[in-house]
């Protein structure tokens, strides 16, 4: 949760997807010490059934044990694997994760689990062979092991404040932080502990600048992290993509979104957050990347799609977005992103409200429109597709577009029922394109168009008007229903970020890994080409070739949404 832990973390960078792909099985630490607890009880079923439900002495008596044994034992095994035999084939696979995670501690080889297993048995068998088991200490002391290597995983210092230590120098010795852990992951021949610094300070491989880091990281907490130089600002789509989030299923936010079986029983917990949402939450940082030494964070403003078509959440709605743009603004952030809704006409005049509302503003807000219409434009073959049907026509950006095509002498179908909307469109066609763009009221007058150019939500009864072959190409969040099996259907419009991007791992809604939405893309440009203008209202069709070579310089690569 980088809106909570953002100024407590230890190691800055990202857990980018090379990461999360090593650490996809981390949970096989569970199924292991599952299947030999099991094994265990059922070959003593009835000792296990007689034990007590607590016994006080074997607390005593598995601490003591903890300490005089799993401890030591653990810091020889794991000092022995980072010898020059063993930490190749064994332990450099655990390391190769550069960020550590709670989810790291099980980022293992086989024998190495097997390791830590039999070291974490041995208080729990000498407990039991001693006559002071009992239930909750056996299943206690297991919670309590898998909590404390999960919080030194968590590269997070926000539990163990620096003046515990100080007040008390001798649990510098009895218990590590993840600070101390941390510097084990980066100098890795300092710091081999379990628990115990105490280990380490015996046997002189404790890392001296162990508590002086931790003391600078708790007391730099209050202070602002690194400035963003982009922000790309985000919604919810719908409820269950609340739950595509790195914070919630991180290995399912590396996936592009798509509505899972498994999601429906966290379907009501989802709506009961996005209800507190609606009614706590402010805007939160949800994720970042870096790019040619650029940061670039992702901020949500914690609203679903459904509340933008309700009249009376609009104004929360632009409260939310003005605030995060005048946050970024005294940050210093150089360019903000409006995502989909955020810049909706209705709502804010596609971000005109903000900038016409503050004219000093030092960050430039840009709705990536211009892009956006740049990647469906790229997807026409302009010289083989002579007719296209437009809905969203009068949108600003089924405008740009019908403005586009028309001048290269494409007729273009505009479906709206605003005469008076079609007729300032045409105003704006040079006079010897006007005759390209045609006013039509019903979807049946494209019944022999195959190029749809969809900026408007259409059913299924309305796609039936297309003819077999027809490409839809859209603009419109959510997508439409690819309900014609003799038609394609493209994506929404996208590029995928250059390839030197770094510190990534988690895919934007629906996109495969390293694509965004074209307006996202739009202001990443915007910023690489450290234009000062604002892009908002309505679009300059004349910057729709001029965005679209900027982009492809900086080494964004369409990704086309064309049949195949």
């Amino acid at each position: 949760m980088l809106f909570l832990t953002r100024n407590h973390r230890i190691i800055q960078k990202g857990v980018d997807f090379d990461q999360v792909d090593k650490e996809w099985n981390w949970d096989n630490f569970i199924i292991l010490q599952a299947l030999i607890a099991s094994l265990s009880i059922c070959m003593f079923p009835h000792k296990f059934a007689n034990l007590p439900v607590w016994e006080t002495k074997g607390l005593i008596a598995i601490v003591v044990m903890h300490v005089l044994v799993s401890e030591p034992l653990y810091y020889w095994v794991h000092r022995f694997l980072h010898g020059n035999y063993l930490f190749t084939p064994y332990h450099s696979f655990h390391h190769s994760s550069t960020v550590p995670q709670p989810v790291t501690v099980g980022s293992t080889t086989f024998l190495e689990e097997l390791l830590v297993t039999a070291v974490i048995g041995l208080p729990i068998l000498g407990c039991s062979l001693s006559g002071y088991g009992s239930k909750t200490v056996l299943y206690g002391y297991v919670l309590v092991v898998d909590f404390l290597r999960c919080f030194g995983h968590s590269n997070v210092e926000m539990i163990m404040p620096h003046w515990i230590f100080d007040s008390c120098p001798i649990l510098k010795f009895i218990l590590y932080t993840p600070t101390y852990y941390s510097l084990h992951h980066s100098e890795m021949k300092t710091n081999y502990c379990l628990f115990m610094p105490i280990y380490d300070a015996m046997w002189n491989t404790l890392n001296t600048n162990s508590w002086l880091l931790q003391k600078k990281i708790t007391l730099d907490a209050g202070k602002s992290s690194r400035v963003p130089d982009f922000v790309f600002l985000a919604h919810v789509v719908d409820v269950s993509s609340a739950l595509h989030v790195p914070f919630v299923i991180r290995s399912f936010a590396t996936t592009p979104y798509r509505a899972r079986l498994f999601l429906l029983p966290q379907w009501p917990f989802a709506l009961i957050s996005i209800l507190v949402m609606w009614a706590r939450s402010k805007t939160f940082l949800l994720s970042f990347y870096k790019l040619r030494g650029r940061l670039h964070q992702t901020w949500v403003v914690p609203r679903c799609g459904f509340q933008y078509f309700l009249p009376f959440a609009s104004e929360g709605i632009n409260k939310h977005i003005e605030e995060a743009i005048l946050r970024a603004d005294k940050l210093g952030v150089k360019v903000i992103s409006l995502a989909a809704l955020n810049k909706n006409e209705a709502l804010n005049g596609g971000g005109t409200l903000f900038v016409k509302k503050h004219p000093n503003l030092k960050v430039r807000v840009v709705h990536g429109n211009t892009l956006t219409a740049a990647v469906i434009l790229n997807e026409i073959d302009q010289d083989t597709v002579k007719e296209v049907f437009l809905t969203g026509a009068t949108s600003k950006l089924g405008r740009a577009i019908a403005l586009y095509l028309c001048q290269r002498g494409i007729r273009v179908l505009m479906l709206t029922l605003s005469a008076e909307r079609f007729q300032k469109i045409i105003e704006e066609a040079p006079a010897n394109c006007q005759k390209n763009l045609i006013q039509v009221t019903k979807y049946h007058a494209a019944k022999n168009c195959k190029t749809w150019v969809v900026g408007k939500w259409i059913m299924p009864g309305q796609q039936r008007w297309a003819p077999p072959g027809t490409h839809f190409h859209q603009f419109v969040v959510p997508p439409i229903l690819a309900f014609r099996r003799d038609c394609t259907y493209g994506e929404l419009a996208a590029m995928k970020l250059p390839d030197d991007i770094e510190e990534l791992g988690c895919c934007e809604y629906s996109m495969d890994r390293g694509i965004v939405h074209a307006c996202h893309a739009g202001g990443v440009v915007h910023s690489l080409e450290g234009w000062t203008h604002h892009e908002v209202g309505a679009l300059d069709v004349d910057r729709i070739d001029v965005v679209w070579k900027a982009a492809l310089k900086h080494g964004l690569q369409p990704v086309s949404g064309a049949p195949k």
